[in-house]
């Protein structure tokens, strides 16, 4: 079975101004409003792609409430922690070629919530899979992922990392299936101030392979993604397009990289169709639609940088 782990969803509203200018009223020009939260969004692109997965983690409120109302009706199965307080709402403005992003805190999770959710993942099992995404909220240290890698080597699921904490270095020893750092986060990880060049991406990405992760993709922005294992490594240019909103697609990049793994898809295949369908989010509000990804699909070319590790 899939899992996808979200510790501070969110209601996301996506809003779009001629212009955005301080201490007036600003009327915008369209409005949409998300279930969101970054291993939510995979729940949704999984479902689009026709596979089945059960959402975990933190819900409170009436905002909780909506979330939990918008997964059910896509036929997506939920198992979360209901607490006290009310989810949080963030807003994404987008105004001309400029974007404003407003992240809200979320609720305060007591101990009790979190160790009841741990609890929900000590009934995985093998060969499951376990998607842990995005930012904790207020009262949750981030040595909960170390617990959640524990559990994920002792119970012998996969576990798959896509959260910007450095302590996801001390869960590489548990060898988790996959990270998916963007090209910021692999620089901190790594320790170095900035990555530009591709080379050097790989280069990092590789020290995290040989301290014990199985895979790493890495979302590069406009310039697009990269994949590495043991014996493969792969670059996917971004297609063009007219960029909306950036806010969701390193998710769809991962949700349907792995999607395509689960359908027997090659590597290959899978990173140019994630490279894909990533982009398709990026060009529209909130997630993509991934029913016709040809035209995109046709400006990506996969390319093997054949390194020996």
């Amino acid at each position: 079975m899939i899992y996808t782990c979200t510790m501070n969803p969110a209601i996301d509203l996506f809003t779009e101004f001629k212009n955005f200018e301080p201490f007036i009223v600003n009327r915008s020009i369209f409005e949409d409003y998300q279930a969101n939260g970054k291993a939510i969004n995979i729940s949704f692109i999984l479902k689009q792609m026709g596979i089945d997965s059960v959402a975990l983690g933190f819900l409170a409120g009436f905002t909780g409430d909506f979330i939990e109302q918008e997964l059910t009706k896509k036929g997506i199965q939920t198992d979360f922690v209901h607490v006290p307080g009310i989810t949080r709402i963030n807003t994404f403005i987008r105004a001309g070629k400029l974007e404003y992003k407003a992240v809200n805190q979320g609720p305060e999770i007591a101990k009790k919530y979190q160790t009841e959710l741990l609890k929900q993942m000590d009934r995985l099992e093998k060969d499951d899979i376990l998607f842990v995404c995005g930012s904790l909220p207020q009262g949750v240290d981030d040595q909960i992922f170390v617990e959640i890698s524990k559990r994920a080597k002792k119970n012998e699921f996969r576990v798959i990392f896509d959260i910007s904490s450095e302590v996801l270095v001390e869960c590489l020893s548990d060898k988790p299936y996959l990270i998916k750092p963007n090209e910021e986060e692999l620089a901190a990880f790594v320790d170095v101030e900035k990555l530009t060049e591709i080379s050097e991406i790989e280069t990092a990405a590789k020290t995290l392979l040989k301290k014990g992760a199985e895979g790493v993709l890495v979302s590069i922005g406009a310039q697009g993604a990269l994949f590495l294992n043991e014996h493969e490594s792969y670059f996917a240019n971004a297609p063009k397009g007219k960029v909306v909103n950036t806010a969701c697609a390193g998710d769809t990049l991962l949700a349907a990289f792995v999607g395509k793994r689960l359908q027997q898809a090659s590597l290959q295949e899978a990173l140019k169709y994630a490279v894909a369908a990533g982009s398709a989010t990026a060009f529209t509000a909130g997630l993509g639609d991934l029913t016709d990804l040809d035209a995109l699909l046709d400006q990506i070319e996969v390319i093997s940088l054949r390194r020996e590790y």
